[in-house]
């Protein structure tokens, strides 16, 4: 026979055998191709997530129709020197504006190219007309500034603004030739301003914006020589890259700087910026651009922990798969099948199924990643303004997770018949047990997660997170390599009470012993499936929920007003109110502080709270450790107590750190308090952080009542406020926490799908395989009711097991993330844990008696066919 007539006869042989393998063990196979199905569709939803929030940008609204505009640079950067390494530095984005030297109006208009500038000023209102007290918040621009827009501003009725008293409105607020009472201020607690204004046009883009003339707009907005940005319109036919280009140079060669420069620190410049294109929105929407970051990390996080998976799973479901069929393959090798053969027809046999599985979960990507778009818009976890595009050729993307998912499946399923393929025939029938060197490797890694759990009780914030989930995945791991053992130890423990009960309890006892090795490849996903979502839930819900007590008890304040009708100067009228024992204004910010994680220089952005100090523990009690808040004005700062241990600082040091717009300040410390989960880990004058926001703040002011005194006088002094009773407690989110909260659901139900099919694949194939032991223990005299009996001790040990174990390798990373963030326990909803234990005794319950229905079925048993 030729050579090549020989490689057609093996090549026919291993097609043969693959072709009667997926036939005759479609049940073990259809396991793998939903596990791989799932893995595909996950990854690719992740994969397009991830594409389209990498090409996102923010929405060109405001400035559609300017070719360029310059800008204040919106982050800031921090230096520092990681161990044993070069200095790196880090950014960070700036959620408040930073503003524009008024002087780049005449730097910019002597550009070649430049046919016009316009300068552009934002800043809230409230207007009144003078018919009604109804009040209503709008932005005030020039009306200048409407020739930024993509299409010139539409007049409904009457003309443009030209006097200091004169003012274009949207449709419905008025009508041209009212009078509106307008209300401005600078966003102190004792600036406000109100003037009378002629309705002279009605424009029908104006939407929620009053537009004023040119010099009214810059008096309103009190920020002499400084602009929110300039529009660039350029002469017909230069290209936006020269245009960038020639007003850079100008910029530069004027050494201007935004307005904030000198407030930055050394090592953070603060350079003007051009943009163009679809960069123009950044002027507009400045929460947009700092959250793409934080949204990449969060999809990589969530990509690893799903790739992680996946491979346990698929590798879990492959190797049953293979491992159900080990007899079968011992007998081809005795029969004459060669190690070549044996790998090539298993191996196509699983390229078969994961290409089919792969292509399908690719194809399902796309729709999934629209869902997964809007309910990320839905529940606001996208900041107003950011843009995930989604371009054609981006759907291609989920091919190459598919290609990923397909090269897992084949590498599994050659590495579990390698050794029926490199057996000797004689010895190839023999039961395998687990080598000494996973049993090393396993112990090795609960040791490792042990440390990394400890090594977390020590950290704050994001490095104790870090170290716990590091703990878990760990111990995860080690878990799925001791599986045999410890499920060898669970049945011999829970063997003990279950021969106490009755006949079906002994059968159930010396089952799961028999088949311990078996059981701990389905123990080993109720473990995995446990152990990481109690630690993605637990751990953020025992954040919140300490948050939330921690707000409840700070909540002092018997009333809250806030709303349009309330000015500027509120808290100072409201203390003189009778009846009126304290008031506090509160507003809502951000700061960057500057530090070191685990060694690498990093930015931490924080939400904080800035309070007029005046009887706050009347209002908003902090629970002050050390010092006092009465001294809060501007140039110090109270501190919460864990993040003071942190930075080393006590009442009377000083701490280092930037405001939203950039500016750096060395601040003293005044105080130390306890609830920083509720109210922040920075607390600041009201005068401090509001100077550096990018617009007075909405108004919230809360008020303690004397005994007896009623709120009326509240309502009757500021109409159209809001005046709730028994307020919401005060308490700061941080920015990327509704995006944290999806997430982290999509997380926890991908891994529940993987393991319910992980569970169900392993236990059916385990009692598929079983029923001639069934059958003979119906010969034997055992009948329907025992056996049954049995089935369900059997599948409730397992859950026991999985569920103890899993619960077990939790506890540590967990009990040391809750007690070093939170200074409690671990916390769980009640109804989430009976959700995961549900969920685990369904699976394992359904898994063990539905495929055994049929040498239950009948009054004698069936000989299998």
């Amino acid at each position: 026979m030729k050579r090549g007539d020989g490689d057609g006869v093996r090549g026919g042989v291993v097609a043969l055998l693959a072709a009667r393998g997926a036939r005759t063990h479609r049940r073990a196979w259809a396991a793998v191709f939903a596990a791989l199905a799932l893995g595909s569709l996950l990854l690719g939803t992740l994969g397009l997530a991830a594409g389209s929030a990498a090409l996102g940008h923010a929405r060109v609204e405001r400035y559609a129709g300017a070719d360029a505009v310059v800008a204040g640079t919106q982050s800031t950067r921090y230096t520092a020197k990681p161990w044993g390494s070069e200095p790196r530095t880090v950014r960070a984005g700036l959620t408040e504006r930073v503003r524009v030297p008024a002087r780049a109006l005449d730097v910019v208009r002597q550009v070649p190219g430049v046919r016009a500038v316009i300068a552009d000023v934002a800043f809230p209102v409230t207007a009144r007309t003078a018919s009604t007290a109804h009040k209503v918040a709008l932005t005030g621009r020039p009306w200048e500034a409407t020739r930024l827009a993509s299409a010139p501003a539409r007049l409904l009725e009457g003309r443009p603004p030209t006097g200091a008293r004169e003012i274009v409105v949207g449709e419905g607020v008025a009508r041209a030739g009212d009078r509106l009472s307008i209300a401005y201020g600078t966003g102190s607690a004792t600036d406000t301003h109100t003037h009378t204004y002629t309705v002279t046009g009605v424009s029908a883009d104006a939407r929620r914006t009053v537009h004023f003339s040119r010099d009214e707009t810059h008096r309103l907005a009190g920020r002499a020589g400084e602009l929110d940005a300039i529009g660039v319109l350029a002469d017909s036919g230069v290209p936006d890259d020269v245009l960038r280009t020639r007003v850079r140079h100008a910029l530069d060669a004027a050494h201007l700087r935004d307005v904030s420069a000198p407030h930055r620190a050394a090592e953070d410049p603060a350079p003007l910026r051009v943009l163009t294109g679809d960069a123009r929105g950044e002027a507009e929407f400045l929460a947009a651009a700092p959250a793409r970051m934080p949204l990449l990390q969060v999809l990589a996080s969530l990509a690893s922990v799903v790739v992680l998976v996946g491979v346990l799973v698929v590798t879990s479901t492959v190797a049953q798969a293979v491992r159900q069929r080990a007899r079968e393959l011992a007998l081809l090798r005795a029969v004459g099948a060669t190690p070549w053969q044996l790998r090539r027809a298993v191996g196509r046999e699983a390229g078969r199924i994961a290409v089919l599985a792969a292509v399908v979960g690719a194809v399902g990507a796309v729709p999934a990643y629209l869902a997964l778009r809007a309910l990320l818009v839905g529940r606001g976890a996208v900041p107003e303004g950011l843009e995930l595009p989604f371009p054609p050729w981006l759907a291609a993307a989920p091919l190459g997770t598919a290609g990923l998912m397909v090269l897992i499946a084949w590498l599994t399923a050659l590495g579990c018949c390698a050794r029926a393929a490199r057996t000797r025939p004689a010895e190839a029938l023999r039961e395998e047990e687990p080598r000494s060197a996973r049993q090393l490797t396993g112990c090795v890694l609960l040791g490792l997660g042990a440390a990394s759990a400890g090594a977390g009780a020590l950290q704050h914030g994001a490095a104790a997170a870090a170290a716990a989930s590091a703990s878990a995945l760990t111990m995860v791991i080690g878990c799925a390599l001791l599986g045999p053992w410890l499920a060898r130890g669970a049945m011999r423990v829970l063997g003990a009470p279950m021969r106490r009960l009755g006949v079906g309890g002994r059968l159930a006892a010396s089952a799961c012993t028999a088949n311990a090795a078996r059981l701990g490849a389905a123990i080993t996903p109720v473990v995995l499936v446990t152990a990481f979502v109690l630690v993605q839930l637990a751990g953020g819900a025992t954040l919140g929920h300490e948050a939330a007590a921690q707000a409840r008890d700070a909540a002092r304040a018997d009333v809250a007003v806030s709303g349009p009708g309330v000015p500027y100067d509120a808290v100072e009228r409201i203390r003189r109110l009778p009846g009126v024992a304290a008031a506090t204004a509160v507003a809502h910010g951000t700061v960057v502080v500057p530090g070191k994680e685990l060694g690498e220089p990093s930015l931490e952005r924080l939400p904080v709270l800035g309070v007029t100090p005046r009887a706050l523990a009347r209002t908003l009690d902090p629970a002050v450790r050390e010092g006092s808040t009465d001294g809060l004005r501007p140039g110090t700062v109270a501190v919460g107590e864990d993040r003071a241990r942190t930075l080393g600082v006590r009442p009377g040091d000083h701490v280092q750190l930037r405001f939203g717009d950039g500016a750096e300040a060395r601040l003293r410390v005044v105080a130390t308090y306890e609830r920083a989960l509720a109210l922040g880990d920075f607390l600041f004058s009201y005068e401090e952080l509001t100077r550096h926001m990018s617009a007075p703040p909405p108004v919230r002011v809360l008020a303690a009542l004397a005994p007896g005194a009623s709120p009326t006088s509240l309502s009757t002094a500021f109409p159209g406020a809001r005046v709730e009773r028994d307020p919401v407690p005060e308490r700061v989110r941080a920015e990327d926490q509704a995006l944290g909260d999806v997430l982290t659901a999509v997380a926890v139900t991908a891994i529940g799908g993987f393991t319910v099919i992980a569970v169900l694949s392993t236990l059916t194939l385990i009692s598929v395989g079983r029923g001639p032991e069934l059958r003979q223990l119906r010969l034997a005299g055992a009948d329907r009711r025992r056996l049954r009996r049995m089935l369900l001790l059997e599948s409730a040990a397992t859950a026991t097991a999985g569920l103890s174990l899993g619960t077990a390798t939790a506890a540590l990373p967990l009990l040391a993330f809750a007690l070093s963030a939170a200074g409690r326990l671990p916390w769980l909803p009640p109804g989430q844990g009976a959700l995961i234990v549900a969920v685990v005794v369904l699976t394992t319950t359904s898994a063990t008696l539905l495929p055994a229905r049929g040498a239950l079925r009948g009054r004698y048993p069936v000989a299998a066919r």
